[in-house]
């Protein structure tokens, strides 16, 4: 095992620049000494954001080293580099801060994405609680945040479902009625859009959508063909 790395202060340029949050995301980690040795060591990033994290592995390369990284849960490769060490406030090391050459909003995974989308929801509440801001926006904004959480509701159980080894097709059910409930609630606003004119034969679109409008009304006729008078 290679011999703890001193506590060396990080680089200007390794300020950092967002948020991290508090994250467990497994990697590997490749590295060559200056002695030509190579390191390959599988470890956990424990905060993360998307130019770095914070690494935790038992050997662990000196500040300033180039390494390439392996998210174990997105499976990319990314090239990074050691900025800087931490240590608690007894002087044990707690890992080794990375940044990644190129920023990405994937390599750590989905999992990461919840958690900033999360973190930005809860500003979010805080900044409408000022206010003002237009109804319609608001409406448009609260009927998606709806849809997000029954999306979320739907995937949770599926997962719970194929943990009890029970059928998880039997939500696409529940998931084809909120589709039908969302797109009802859609063409509720613009049809009162229309009545308010905020649609107009110039908005961008609206071919389109006559079109999709049509095709589901000739489906829903073949459908429905035995409630008809």
């Amino acid at each position: 095992m290679a011999p703890p790395i001193p506590n060396q202060p990080a680089p200007p340029t390794a300020k950092r620049r967002s948020r991290r949050f508090p994250f467990v995301s497994p990697v590997e980690a490749t590295w060559q000494e200056a002695n030509g040795k190579i390191f390959r060591e599988t470890g956990q990033a424990t905060e993360v954001n998307t130019q770095g994290g914070l690494l935790e592995m038992k050997t662990y390369p000196a500040a300033g080293t180039h390494i390439e990284l392996t998210s174990l849960v997105s499976h990319e490769t990314s090239q990074a580099r050691v900025v800087g060490v931490r240590r608690s406030s007894d002087g044990r090391l707690l890992g080794v801060a990375v940044e990644l050459f190129v920023p990405s909003e994937t390599f750590w995974g989905k999992n990461l994405q919840l958690k900033k989308t999360c973190a930005d929801l809860v500003r979010l509440e805080y900044e409408m609680r000022s206010g003002p801001f237009d109804p319609r926006i608001l409406r448009e904004f609260r009927d998606a945040v709806d849809n997000v959480r029954k999306t979320a509701w739907a995937v949770q159980e599926w997962q719970e479902r194929q943990s009890r080894q029970q059928d998880p097709l039997t939500v696409l059910p529940l998931l084809t009625a909120e589709g039908i409930r969302r797109a009802t609630q859609l063409c509720e606003a613009i049809t009162a859009g229309l009545a308010a004119q905020e649609v107009a034969r110039e908005t961008v679109g609206i071919d389109e959508f006559f079109q999709a409008v049509d095709r589901v009304h000739q489906s829903l006729l073949a459908l429905l063909k035995d409630r008809q008078p």
